[in-house]
């Protein structure tokens, strides 16, 4: 069972990026953030792979940061870090090192393929230079790095690494990392929130909460009260639109849900592609049909 009493626990909403005409939408991203505040998430994580930080330059990073800061008020926000020169990526961090953030969540540099030991290398040299805690994310698939057991138990003895957000795509290497105790296990893939979870997980950074976010929390609340029956039917009903939200590349889905919502514009940036039609409708019909199951 997980021990690790790390603050980087619950429900984590990883915020799209909101954009009007090609600019960052800055109204929208407050409304956002304004919106899962109300659902009673646990943290917001900004500028992560949902929120296309790939296609923000630096000084829209940061702007984005600033306005969900200013929104957030108590709620804690974690900042995305990714790149593949240390250098940079340090500077980087230095320029967050001046807000108000709960972590910072990092992947392996992507391109590189490090190994091992560069990579530990790596992940070690940002947790002695942030002044808050690192949450790495193990994430081969978009990386092309991927992260051994031994390597990610060596890091969790790291007194500033506090969690990891697991998308590794080994329940041996899941299992492992939540018996060990030494940081916090986050779920990274929707479909295994609930698995992780009831092995012990400390919480999800799940992208899918964009929609019913509500309905994520009662699950996390059901399986930490131990209701578990009710924490499976709230999964069962949450897994068609799980599903759909990452049949097309993400963040075009939840986008565009997001905007038959009201809450944005479904705009993305190149090479990022929206959301079909086609989908964009079935994902509409499987929340209408989520909805009639529990109203909102």
């Amino acid at each position: 069972m997980q021990s690790h009493q790390s603050p980087i626990q619950g429900v984590w909403v990883p915020l799209v990026t909101p954009f009007s005409g090609g600019a960052v939408d800055g109204g929208a991203l407050r409304r956002l953030v304004r919106h899962y505040a109300a659902a009673g998430v646990d943290g917001l994580v900004v500028c992560g792979s949902t929120g296309e930080a790939a296609a923000l330059d630096d000084a829209e990073q940061l702007a984005v940061l600033d306005a969900v800061l200013t929104e957030a008020g108590r709620l804690p926000v974690i900042m995305g870090l990714a790149g593949n020169h240390q250098g940079h990526v340090l500077q980087r961090l230095a320029a967050f090192g001046t807000r108000p953030l709960a972590g910072i969540l990092a992947p392996a540099p992507y391109y590189v393929r490090p190994g091992q030991e560069g990579a530990a290398a790596y992940f070690r040299c940002l947790a002695d230079a942030s002044r808050f805690p690192l949450v790495l994310y193990d994430i081969p698939y978009r990386t092309g790095a991927t992260l051994e057991t031994s390597t990610l138990l060596g890091l969790a003895a790291h007194p500033n690494i506090a969690a990891i957000k697991d998308c590794g795509g080994s329940l041996e290497k899941t299992v492992a990392l939540i018996a060990d105790g030494n940081m916090a296990v986050l779920a990274g893939e929707d479909l295994q929130a609930l698995s992780v979870l009831c092995l012990g997980g400390a919480g999800m950074i799940a992208a899918a909460a964009h929609i019913r976010p509500d309905l994520f929390v009662a699950m996390y609340r059901a399986v930490r009260t131990q209701q578990l029956d009710q924490a499976r039917k709230l999964f069962h009903a949450l897994a068609p639109v799980i599903r759909l939200a990452f049949a097309e590349p993400n963040p075009g889905p939840v986008k565009a849900q997001l905007e038959r919502l009201g809450l944005l514009n479904a705009e993305v940036r190149q090479p990022m592609p929206r959301a079909s039609a086609e989908l964009a409708a079935r994902m509409e019909g499987a929340v209408a049909g989520l909805n009639r199951l529990y109203p909102a």
